[in-house]
């Protein structure tokens, strides 16, 4: 007779980093809000997305790779390795290839965190940052915003003897800032060798090309043989149009690229994502496209804003983050009109909501259906 097993207390058996966490909660699905009131015309504008999706030269690689799906995908990405280095003048031993860019900040953190050291990054900075810190054990340090983003100085200034790694990124998710070449070179500059900073670049192609109109925007890339304790992290999700195939990168100096290699998963990367990306890189026309259609949608949020009278924070990424008062209220409501949006409340920004910017006519309809909420009261 077999004796049943006492009840345990699984918390006690979780590790005490993660027992601090809560799941990542991702935007609501477009088939879930369709089931839920009943809806069949659906907008979602909350996971920054690219509205025009990938490149044809993308879906003609994915097409001719079908075919070889029962075999396992070159787990040093070869190829891909080889585009960005033509790319962007880099050594394949730099590149650290992930599921998306949040799998290789997990790999920083594992490779070089332990629960005896320090964690720095911002006030509303992203979520996975005090993830990939906590679920380690180590300790997280959040310096205070300044108008909305990073505070290079309070981030220098909270730097100990225990601090080994350092968050930023430019420009920031959810709010939009950025920060300047000549602000991040003089921080770069001023951080003991002991810490590694991690520039998290994920919205890099927006902010970096002139239709944004971002004097002084930096490169990381730039950077990394005169700072061999930084590491670029970039992804295919946002710009490229590859967010549902997961994935991205670091470069960084070859020894700190050779320690991350060693954590990461055999196959991380899927067959399909290694032959989209690789194609990505060379539909420069494509990528233009996404670019100056998404400069348009934040010129068209930002005079909606205007006139509705709301506070807004001017964006580097592809979304916009608005001030609307009750942002709970107002997110029902425009989930019961079929668009999805981002409250931002976990990231300390209860009034606020990140809107993704899609087609001139998603976000005219969004634009539309905020109007009419704003004026019925909420």
């Amino acid at each position: 007779m077999t004796r049943l097993a006492e009840k345990v207390d699984i918390s006690e058996l979780a590790a005490p980093g993660v027992r601090q966490l809560t799941p990542y909660q991702p935007g609501k699905p477009i088939e879930e809000l369709e089931r839920e009131y009943g809806l069949d015309d659906v907008i979602k504008l909350a996971s920054n997305e690219n509205p025009l999706g990938p490149s044809p030269d993308v879906l003609k690689a994915i097409y001719g790779r079908l075919g070889e799906l029962s075999r396992y995908p070159d787990g040093n990405g070869f190829v891909l390795k080889q585009a960005l280095c033509k790319r962007f003048d880099l050594e394949p031993g730099q590149i650290t290839l992930g599921n998306g860019s949040n799998d290789v900040l997990e790999l920083i953190a594992r490779a070089f965190v332990t629960p005896d050291n320090e964690v720095i990054f911002s006030q509303h900075a992203f979520a996975v940052y005090p993830l990939v810190t906590r679920a380690i054990g180590a300790r997280a340090v959040v310096t205070p915003a300044r108008a909305r983003g990073h505070d290079l100085d309070a981030m220098r200034e909270a730097i100990t003897g225990r601090t080994r790694l350092i968050f930023i990124a430019n420009p920031n998710n959810p709010t939009g800032t950025w920060l300047s070449k000549q602000a991040l070179q003089d921080f770069l500059e001023q951080i003991p060798p002991h810490v590694l900073v991690v520039l998290d670049e994920a919205y890099f192609e927006y902010a970096s090309d002139p239709v944004m109109g971002l004097a002084q925007y930096p490169d990381g890339l730039q950077w990394l043989s005169k700072f061999s304790n930084l590491i670029v992290t970039r992804t295919f999700s946002k710009a490229y149009g590859l967010a549902g195939l997961r994935i991205g990168y670091a470069v960084s100096h070859p020894e700190v690229a050779d320690y991350l290699n060693r954590v990461r998963q055999p196959f991380n990367v899927n067959h399909l994502a290694l032959a989209a990306a690789s194609a990505a890189l060379t539909d420069s026309a494509h990528l233009q496209r996404g670019v100056a259609l998404n400069a348009r949608g934040l010129q068209q949020y930002y005079q909606a804003f205007d006139r509705l009278g709301l506070d807004y924070i001017p964006s580097a990424g592809n979304f916009v983050t608005v001030r609307v008062g009750p942002a709970a209220e107002i997110n029902e409501q425009l989930l019961r009109r079929g668009i999805i949006v981002r409250p931002v409340a976990n990231y300390e920004l209860p009034e606020h909501l990140r809107i993704s910017i899609g087609s001139e006519k998603e976000n005219q309809r969004c634009i539309a259906a905020l109007g009419e909420i704003l004026q019925a009261g909420g």
